[in-house]
């Protein structure tokens, strides 16, 4: 059996109890989750479902003017506050549709003392408290079923016993409009008031929200010899969900340690898939870090990570921007660490979810853009209904271009045929249709977009729009075209390939300047900016890669010196993430280091999670607000790998992007492109061994990774020569190169 690293000093550990929900121990399976903190003098579990949503249809995505070609017309005709107050304010003012919160369970624990120490053990993905009286509480979300539980001992009182908290959809007074960022009072939903309703040793809350839909939380418990334990779960009336009073009395028939194997055992196996070992003691503990989060967060058979995941705001309000899934970037940097890290298995629930939403997706294409093929709402509700917004990004013309990416990924990581034929390739051909059904020809030949946009630039004005095709939705075409025709030809189809190639030849290139890519044609970034979005074909779609010339490596040298002259005012958390991994695909180990230390040290809270702003004080950014996401924290995670291992340029790059001072490093369990599986260690800064297994066979190709000639197996490897062997399926090869 495989030997796990010793995972107890990433432990989030504190000697109190954080008092804020965003601040919470997390727990979570994907499905379910908690956030363990204080609120007031009391313990607090905060309760979330990834299935709690209010979907009611937005009014105003509906009607003629509900049209990408009625939106270009009134921008050619300077009439574009009429789009703002159809598409843009609804989304601002409305409060649904939205992520719901769930509930929370409260325990009276004030005569227990202060608490001396709390927090959660990775490994097991157990939280713990610890109060001076010498009273301790665990807890855990089943890693494979959809219970919590709750354990103290130690406990005196005769009526100890847990509080079932209903949220604020129903309080007394006036509710208050506010923001998306600082999220809307739930009074707005309208909700009737929850009914909880009393058990011999339980709760059971009901609540109604809008239209047919109900969710039910039960709460169980019994006394044991040392104290309580309880066994919690949320349900829905969501066709095939099992009911919450039914899941708990099962559970607790087990109990909270007869259940613990099979927990435990889930996250073994998580834990036994990839790891590292880098003298940076933050990149390692936060990518550690991470990785429990992202475990805590997908699975197979969930819908993707949205916003906030299974850790849903509870301060009475809607979670940030809804709690929803942003396709502008949040899902798709979400999902950015699961292909090297060897976590398939979950990256494929994203995928899985855009499939269960095809028809929902196709029935958009045709009435917003009136095109057959494919396209995906940039913002949409659990069921993949688009919800409005900006609408450059929330009804972005190339998301599903975008999203393409993710399905490329997961089959040159796998080489999964299935997946291959049945899913990545029929995705791509709809994608493309799309492309091709939406394009025109503009007055030099080329194919267009009617108007185009790059995310969040200018924000939502008329300016946020191009009539020329921008380097965000031409990278995304490109993309999907140029590896259209590669898995076509994979396929043996060479008939389509070619046909793909014959659209693609009529895209133009990129804008390209003095300043490397451009927004859109004549138009440079020119101030600071969040979202990346002009450099997506350097990463993450690997259009330009550093291997690919000297243009190539000018124009990535330019583009990331722009983004340095204009500087990380107006960025936020995830925007150092994403720069560390640009960094590392420079192979500028030293930069990526430092960018994503800022990253852990200033954009994160004491529990790890991305606040977007800058906590630190130090400057880094003029944002310093704390609204909490998800995808800064696993872009971050994607780029520590970077450093470690790249397999994106059609060859292996070991330890790519490793600071000089990085003597002694190494990566267990890593996946390349082509299905290979990668352990490898550098010792002394100068000799790496390397043990590579190959799942599906096919042609290893590894760039020399030593600074000089080396010796590779006896053989000579000059420098920048790639190492080549073909090999079998289920075949492993050590090798071991030498200075």
């Amino acid at each position: 059996m495989k030997v796990l690293p010793d995972l107890s000093p990433y432990n989030l550990e504190f000697d109190y109890l954080p008092t804020t929900w965003d601040e919470g121990l997390p727990l979570g399976n994907g499905q379910t989750g908690a956030l363990i903190w204080q609120k007031e003098d009391k313990l607090r579990l905060s309760l979330d479902h990834v299935d709690l949503w209010d979907e009611r249809k937005m009014e105003n995505l509906q009607g003629e003017p509900y049209k990408y070609s009625w939106v270009k017309e009134q921008w050619e005709k300077d009439n574009y506050k009429e789009v703002q107050g159809l598409f843009d304010a609804p989304y601002n003012n409305a409060p649904a549709p939205s992520k719901i919160p769930g509930g929370a369970l409260e325990f009276a624990t004030s005569s227990f003392g202060e608490v001396k120490k709390s927090g959660v053990s990775i490994a097991t993905g157990t939280g713990m408290i610890e109060w001076e009286s010498g009273v301790t509480m665990q807890s855990y979300v089943h890693a494979v079923n959809p219970v919590g539980w709750f354990k103290f001992e130690g406990i005196k009182e005769e009526n100890f016993s847990p509080g079932l908290m209903i949220p604020a959809y129903n309080l007394p007074g006036e509710s208050e409009a506010d923001n998306p960022v600082t999220g809307q009072d739930l009074r707005r939903l309208g909700y009737p008031q929850g009914v909880v309703e009393e058990l011999d040793n339980g709760k059971v809350y009901t609540q109604k929200g809008y239209g047919d839909f109900e969710y039910q939380i039960t709460v169980r418990w019994r006394k044991t010899e040392s104290g309580l334990e309880g066994v919690w779960a949320i349900s829905t009336n969501l066709e095939g969900k099992q009911n919450s009073k039914e899941l708990t009395q099962t559970a607790l028939g087990k109990g909270f340690l007869g259940s613990f194997p099979t927990h435990s055992e889930w996250w073994n196996r998580f834990w036994s898939k990839s790891n590292i070992s880098i003298p940076d003691t933050i990149l390692q503990r936060q990518w550690y870090l991470e990785q429990y989060k992202f475990g805590s967060a997908a699975r197979e058979n969930t819908p993707p990570i949205s916003l906030q995941a299974v850790w849903t705001a509870d301060n009475g309000k809607l979670p940030p921007w809804k709690g929803d899934f942003h396709h502008d970037l949040n899902t798709q940097l979400s999902y950015w660490p699961s292909y090297t890290a060897n976590h398939l298995d979950l990256s494929k629930g994203f995928l899985n979810w855009l499939w269960k939403n095809y028809p929902t997706f196709k029935e958009y294409t045709k009435t917003y853009y009136e095109s057959d093929g494919l396209n995906v709402p940039g913002v949409s509700t659990l069921t993949g209904s688009p919800m409005g917004g900006w609408i450059q990004y929330a009804f972005g013309p190339t998301v599903s271009g975008w999203l393409s990416h993710h399905f490329y990924l997961q089959w040159r990581y796998s080489m999964d045929r299935e997946f291959l034929e049945n899913e990545a390739y029929p995705w791509f051909q709809e994608v493309a249709l799309y492309f091709d059904g939406i394009s025109e020809k503009g007055e030099d030949g080329k194919r267009k977009l009617p108007i185009s946009a790059s995310p969040e630039i200018h924000n939502n004005s008329r300016q946020a729009w191009f009539g020329e095709t921008t380097n965000f939705d031409l990278a995304n075409i490109r993309f999907v075209y140029t590896k259209a025709a590669e898995l076509a030809r994979e396929l043996g189809n060479e008939q389509e390939a070619e046909k793909w190639e014959s659209i693609l030849a009529e895209w133009p290139d990129f804008a390209v300047g003095e300043t490397g890519l451009l927004l859109a044609p004549e138009q440079p970034l020119e101030n600071s900016h969040r979202h990346f979005s002009h450099l997506m074909a350097i990463h993450p779609l690997s259009l330009i890669n550093w291997s690919g010339g000297e243009k190539a490596k000018d124009i990535i040298r330019k583009t990331a010196q722009n983004l340095k002259t204009t500087g990380s005012s107006a960025w936020v958390g995830y925007s150092f993430s994403w720069q560390g991994n640009v960094q590392a695909r420079m192979l500028d180990g030293e930069g990526a280091a430092e960018t994503l230390r800022i990253f852990a040290t200033s954009f994160c809270l004491p529990n790890s999670f991305h606040v977007n702003g800058d906590q630190s004080g130090k400057g880094y950014s003029n944002f310093t607000y704390r609204p909490f996401t998800l995808e800064g924290n696993f872009a971050f995670a994607a780029g520590v790998q970077e450093m470690l291992l790249q397999s994106h340029e059609n060859f292996i790059r070991l330890f790519p992007a490793v600071p000089s001072s990085w003597e002694n490093v190494s990566f267990d369990g890593f996946l390349a492109q082509g299905a290979f599986q990668v352990s490898a260690t550098k010792v002394n800064g100068s000799q790496i061994t390397a043990n590579i297994s190959a799942a599906k066979g096919g042609k290893l190709r590894i760039l020399n990774p030593i600074d000089g000639v080396c010796q590779v197996n006896g053989e000579r490897l000059e420098v920048g020569q790639v190492w080549e062997n073909e090999m079998k399926p289920g075949e492993s090869i050590v090798l071991s190169f030498v200075k």
